[in-house]
Parts: structure tokens; C-alpha cells; sequence
């Protein structure tokens, strides 16, 4: 069984957006466990890494490892309690790509997270996430609750976040929910590749 590696709810995974791109042989680490990624990236052959500050979600990332083994094959995911930028256990230049579904809108400080990433991913490597889009945040159905970026990131500010950390942004996807219309996507979709070492 292939395992699904989902963006959020309701939104086109990664069959169709195709940001992660082959990972067989390759290091991904998840950061937060609550898409499940980590697992379906092991049952692609990665050597997956799940960073989680909840000791219940990394347990459900391993659930869910253990469901995706086959008989012959037991998948593993390694698992790090802590916050999501305490990568210390990873090397610099150790990493092939960076994951999180839905996850890093709700960091406090995202600049840390982002240059943690590029510290321990290799030089071209990816960062792909989502958020919640910064429009959807601020409706309730249709009706406008709240000014943009009250409250929340604006998509300047996560784009301006991954420049300074030395990322090049190469996808800021708005992928529409599946079947059901809406005056703005649900989520933000981003894929940054490192610059420099």
C-alpha cells in the first residue's frame, strides 16, 4: 500500500502537487508528526525523522509506521521529541528534505525554524510545507472576520522569512479544497530550496 503524504484536509496531496520529488535512499525529516509524512516517506524508501514536542504524536507517528510494514518489512521512523528547531541531531549539510504539513503557521519563531532547516539541509535541498492560507484566515465561510495578517503570517511575511534564512522560493502554491468551491484556497503550499552552504 502506498501511503498517502498529505498537505491538509480536503487539499490535492503530494500525487498531485509533486514538490517532494523521488526520496528513495534519501534523509527527510517531518517536522510535526500530525500529517503522518514521516511513515509514507519510510514506505518510500527514505530514512525518515519525525520531530514532534508531543511525546502522543510521535507515538502515533510510529502507529502509523508500524500499520504501513509489510511482513517482510518493517518500517522505521525515527522519532526526536522537541521543538520543531532543535535539530541538533543532524549534521550540517545531512539532510535531503525538510517536511511539514500544516504545522510551522503556528511557530512562534519561524525565522529559527527556517535557518535550523538550511543548517542541516545539503546545498539545493528542499523545504516543503503548507500553512494555513493567510486569506482563508481571515474568513469564516464567506463573511470577512478579520483584516489580513491580523493575528496571523501575511505570505509577505513567510516569503520574506525563507529569503533571509537563504532560501530560494520556488513554488508558493494555492491548491482550492477538492469538490467544494470557497472564496480562497485553504492552504499555502511552498516549496524553498537552499542557496549556499
Amino acid at each position: 500500500m502506498r501511503a498517502i503524504i498529505s498537505y491538509g484536509p480536503g487539499i490535492p496531496d503530494e500525487t498531485d502537487l509533486r514538490l517532494c520529488g523521488d526520496v528513495a535512499g534519501k534523509r527527510v525529516i517531518e517536522l510535526g508528526a500530525n500529517g503522518g509524512a514521516a511513515a509514507a516517506f519510510a514506505s518510500r524508501g527514505a530514512k525518515a525523522i519525525v520531530v514532534d514536542p508531543s511525546p502522543a504524536a510521535l507515538d502515533v507517528a510510529r502507529a502509523r509506521a508500524a500499520e504501513l510494514s509489510t511482513p517482510g518489512e518493517a518500517l522505521r521512523v525515527e522519532c526526536h521529541q522537541g521543538d520543531l528547531a532543535d535539530l541538533g541531531f543532524a549534521t550540517s549539510a545531512s539532510v535531503d528534505l525538510v517536511f511539514s504539513a500544516s504545522v510551522l503557521g503556528e511557530v512562534d519563531d519561524l525565522a529559527r525554524v527556517c535557518r535550523q532547516v538550511h543548517r542541516v539541509l545539503r546545498e539545493g535541498a528542499a523545504l516543503v510545507f503548507s500553512v494555513s492560507h493567510p486569506v482563508a484566515a481571515m474568513l469564516d465561510g464567506d463573511r470577512v472576520v478579520k483584516r489580513y495578517g491580523e493575528g496571523g503570517r501575511t505570505m509577505s511575511d513567510v516569503f520574506m522569512t525563507l529569503t533571509r534564512a537563504n532560501f530560494n522560493v520556488e513554488v508558493l502554491a494555492e491548491p482550492n479544497a477538492i469538490g467544494a468551491g470557497g472564496v480562497a484556497p485553504p492552504m499555502l503550499v511552498v516549496r524553498a530550496r537552499k542557496l549556499g552552504v
